[in-house]
């Protein structure tokens, strides 16, 4: 009889070992918003994912937006550094993760030397 005491234990620790499985898996997934990485974790892992695939470390974030796919942001790195510092070539990549802040893709939009601001075009533009 004790045996069977000891079986019938295990079966319902097991039965309720999947029911709280079952349950975690149910409300994460009804709380899908609630698991979004914050902007803030979102933005680490986009500039440590560009660095591991460009080999290239992001030294700003020009622009930041949270998408209906995902988010998309405007990083500036460090393409060639020269002597002086102000001429280093620089280049913008916009890059585009998905809602849980994986890097789905990325381009280069713009190259320009660090001590160069952007042209103004004449009528404000």
């Amino acid at each position: 009889m004790a045996m069977s005491n000891t079986k019938n234990t295990q079966e319902s620790q097991g039965s309720q070992e999947e029911q709280d499985s079952q349950k975690s898996r149910t409300s994460t997934g009804r709380h899908k918003a609630e698991d979004r990485p914050s902007p803030m974790d979102v933005l680490r892992q986009a500039r440590g994912q560009l660095a591991e695939l460009t080999g290239m470390e992001a030294e700003s974030v020009s622009s930041f937006e949270q998408t209906e796919e995902g988010w998309q942001l405007e990083v500036e790195v460090l393409e060639l550094e020269r002597v002086p510092d102000t001429m280093s070539l620089m280049a913008s990549y916009q890059v585009e993760l998905d809602s849980q802040g994986q890097l789905t893709g990325y381009r280069r939009v713009r190259r320009y030397e660090r001590g160069r601001s952007d042209a103004r075009r004449p009528g404000g533009r």
